[in-house]
């Protein structure tokens, strides 16, 4: 088992591909610390994941948030092995939409709150020789025009990795980032469906939109994770690493063919 006896914490880890990384997480024989904002959803994943689960519940929209989460997991393991910071909100305006509270909630949820996780967790990552897995998008590049806001927060997330990697490798810490493409969450399902697509819709995609035929699923996506967060990856730091269909930043039909 890849991740036998280690301790990891998964920031909304109670749907979507943060709890894919929490099942596979714990397959590979890691304890883990559930983190979610929805208690009713929260507890019903941790039901599932096992004895191995423990949940807390805390809005990263709050200061104290961070300290809460880092507390909880070493009331619960003594230690910590691996951060997974995937907690985010998604959606965003473009620049004439643009609202200051929603700019502001954004940077907070999807950057200031996981570097202060990072902050939190530093000094047990150092006696373990741990990892800080951060989940960007490959917004971060640039993103679309209606995701201002959302790419700017992954944009800073990816120079937040790179510096900390460079910063702390020295200290046995490595910090790396995956950054998923396009991924048929439950959310994502949901949304598609709320601006009036069909059920159907993701069997209903050309290969214009996913190239392979089949759109990527959060298992495919935890499975990657896993890799950063076992020891087989020692001692890359610093790593970003796209994992979209396309072979290009972004989505681009007209390269198709």
């Amino acid at each position: 088992m890849r991740l036998k006896d280690k301790a990891i914490i998964v920031t909304g880890g109670t749907s979507g591909i943060g709890a894919a990384i929490a099942t596979a997480a714990i397959r590979e024989g890691a304890s883990v610390l559930v983190h979610g904002i929805n208690e009713a959803e929260g507890k019903a994943t941790v039901e599932r994941l096992g004895s191995k689960a423990v949940l807390c519940i805390a809005d990263l929209i709050q200061d104290s948030a961070p300290e809460t989460i880092i507390k909880s997991a070493l009331a619960a393991f003594g230690k910590i092995d691996g951060l997974v910071n995937n907690a985010a909100i998604f959606g965003g305006k473009n620049i004439s939409e643009q609202e200051i509270e929603h700019f502001r909630a954004m940077i907070q949820v999807n950057l200031t709150a996981p570097l202060f996780l990072i902050k939190a967790a530093f000094e047990e990552l150092k006696k373990t020789g741990g990892c800080v897995l951060n989940i960007g998008s490959i917004n971060a590049h640039a993103g679309e025009s209606k995701l201002l806001a959302y790419s700017i927060s992954k944009g800073g997330m990816q120079t937040m990795t790179r510096n900390l990697a460079n910063a702390n490798g020295v200290h046995g810490v490595r910090v790396n980032q995956i950054n998923p493409g396009w991924v048929l969450t439950e959310r994502e399902y949901r949304d598609k469906i709320a601006v009036g697509l069909k059920p159907s819709w993701p069997q209903d995609l050309n290969r214009t939109d996913i190239p392979s035929g089949v759109m990527t699923t959060p298992e495919q996506m935890a499975e990657g994770a896993i890799y950063w967060l076992s020891d087989e990856s020692r001692p890359f730091t610093g790593s970003v690493v796209d994992l979209e269909q396309f072979t290009i930043i972004g989505r681009n039909p007209e390269k198709l063919g």
